[in-house]
């Protein structure tokens, strides 16, 4: 997954001490570190060089941490700030040592209008009660058991911190915000997101992804007729894609057709071939000679 590219300067001379965790959550990914004396920045020039449009989430649970976007600046003391990738922001660790956990997300996965979360960076919530609270602890919770966590609990605990951020987010900005959809559509972005990371599982399906998202095959279903689709249908087209990307792609000549099936999630050569066949109108050793790439012996790894 795409980091959000920061400049950091440590002010701490040769005495700096820090710790970094980074730690998957599918899409989305929790940072966990701890230092002192630091200034971190994403300038101009980095938001130019490259923005993967994440949102930032950002709780200190010890120590002081000034940040500054948008014009607006706050002091965590502990609390929670949030960044956006695609603007400069800057952050300032004092003297004290601080620990601080950052959920980075795609923003398409925010259920909350963009003018409004824009509208709280360089600010701060409480983290101390309430609603503030939960999403706080559940955030620690996540960083401090990730090792003790399977990769299905840890697609659970984003789309967890995803609805808690949403409450915390709602709560504070009271009657001045409504979702823009219904929480089926979220769900859907996480269900997709998950699909695409997985696609090379060839036990990837319904029942798998229901069970990774806590919810029913019935429910599963019913999100994806929501967005014209099921999910047998949409795991086949991802597969499909990338197949004949693959196949049609020069870099990757030297792969025999089965290693390219294999790498999206087919395992007999047969049934990928009839897949194909039913997507393109070709088998796939027609698709590639088309496309120049066809080694000369399906197998050998040798090219004309």
């Amino acid at each position: 997954m795409a980091q959000v590219t920061q400049r950091t300067r440590f002010l701490g001379g040769a005495d700096l001490k820090g710790r970094l965790a980074v730690m998957p959550l599918g899409s989305s990914q929790i940072t966990d570190f701890s230092h002192a004396l630091a200034v971190a920045q994403r300038t101009p020039g980095l938001v130019r060089q490259s923005d993967p449009e994440m949102y930032h989430a950002a709780l200190v649970v010890a120590g002081e941490v000034s940040t500054e976007q948008y014009r607006q600046s706050s002091l965590l003391r502990p609390g929670i700030g949030f960044f956006d990738s695609s603007q400069p922001f800057e952050s300032v660790t004092g003297a004290t040592p601080s620990r601080t956990i950052v959920f980075q997300f795609p923003k398409e996965l925010l259920r909350v209008p963009e003018r409004h979360f824009v509208g709280l960076c360089g600010k701060s919530l409480p983290a101390t009660k309430g609603i503030g609270r939960v999403l706080a602890q559940v955030m620690e919770g996540a960083a401090e058991q990730y090792s003790a966590c399977t990769e299905r609990d840890a697609a659970v605990l984003q789309g967890t911190i995803l609805d808690l951020l949403t409450a915390t987010l709602q709560h504070h900005l009271g009657g001045n915000t409504t979702l823009p959809d219904e929480p089926g559509n979220a769900l859907f972005l996480r269900l997709t997101s998950y699909i695409s990371d997985h696609l090379a599982d060839p036990e990837l399906g319904p029942q798998s992804l229901a069970v990774a998202h806590c919810i029913s095959v019935r429910y599963l279903h019913r999100i994806f007729q929501r967005n014209g689709t099921t999910p047998r249908a949409f795991i086949r087209q991802q597969r499909l894609d990338n197949c004949r990307r693959d196949l049609a792609d020069p870099a990757l000549r030297h792969r025999t057709i089965h290693a390219i099936a294999r790498r999206w999630g087919y395992t007999q050569a047969d049934a990928f071939s009839r897949a194909f066949h039913a997507f393109t109108g070709m088998s796939p050793s027609e698709y590639r000679l088309r496309r120049g790439t066809t080694p000369d012996r399906e197998g050998t790894g040798q090219t004309r």
